[in-house]
């Protein structure tokens, strides 16, 4: 399913992490805990996702960057953040 990883058009969400990233944890217990379907990359073994990352963001290798079907991205967003994103759906 590479070919919806490094796009601003994926089919599902897709999450660009780091394991010792507190928001990241947060960000990934927020999905598991309303059981959102996601991928994740893990930037730290996925140069192509962090590059895609960098790119993203402007030469900022900032995580957790998200990118949803609809074309919007969401970098380091809070609690209340994602709770507004998903209760507009």
């Amino acid at each position: 399913m590479t070919e919806d990883l490094y796009t601003l058009q994926p089919q599902q969400i897709v999450m660009y992490s780091v394991d010792w990233c507190p928001d990241c944890k947060r960000a990934k217990a927020y999905f598991e805990r309303n059981q959102i379907q996601h991928l994740t990359v893990n930037v730290d073994n996925d140069a192509r996702g962090a590059d895609f990352v960098k790119e993203v963001n402007r030469g900022s290798r900032s995580v957790p960057t998200i990118i949803f079907p609809d074309g919007s991205v969401m970098v380091e967003p809070s609690s209340q953040q994602l709770e507004e994103k998903f209760s507009q759906s």
